[in-house]
């Protein structure tokens, strides 16, 4: 597997899919209707614009089989330290340790862009995604009951969050 940058042109389609899939079958994420290409643009340049990575490990035949990124936590000055991460690997490939390579490769690049604070949601039922980000020495920072509603039932989201020694000399302002 060959960890790579993803760009809208090589792998929006291959993003939206894995999106999608998360949409209509899980509670990874939620949305209740499947994102359009349309999505993805704003969604890549939303990423641009803020510096943000998004990062993929493709197979040899050069298919992505997950992808990661963060973005902003809170849109407010004093939050400029802090990402809200995401990592989402297609159902083909899952068990094969791609969700631990790319959060380390993600902790990586936000130690490298001098953030402080990565910050994942996950939904609590998630258990796999709760022992991966614990694994990674992520703690749990509380859990917003009852926030969204899909599939019928209420569902509780637990905050997991990591904190890096970045950045260097943070400042105000």
């Amino acid at each position: 597997m060959i960890l790579v940058d993803c760009s809208h042109e090589r792998h929006a389609g291959a993003i939206l899919d894995i999106f999608n899939d998360a949409i209509l079958t899980s509670t990874a994420l939620y949305d209740y209707q499947p994102r359009t290409a349309a999505t993805m643009q704003a969604w890549f340049e939303a990423k641009r614009k803020g510096g943000f990575p998004v990062i993929g490990f493709e197979d040899d035949a050069g298919v992505l089989m997950g992808f990661a990124s963060y973005g902003t936590f809170r849109a407010f000055p004093a939050f400029k330290y802090s990402v809200e991460h995401s990592v989402y690997v297609h159902r083909d490939f899952r068990g094969r340790g791609l969700g631990e390579a790319l959060m380390r490769a993600l902790v990586e690049r936000a130690r490298d862009q001098q953030y402080h604070l990565l910050v994942g949601a996950i939904d609590s039922t998630n258990q796999a995604s709760c022992a991966l980000h614990e694994k990674l020495g992520f703690t749990h920072a509380g859990t917003v009951r009852q926030a969204g509603f899909k599939f019928g039932r209420w569902l509780d989201v637990a905050f997991y969050q990591l904190l890096l020694d970045t950045p260097d000399q943070p400042v105000d302002g």
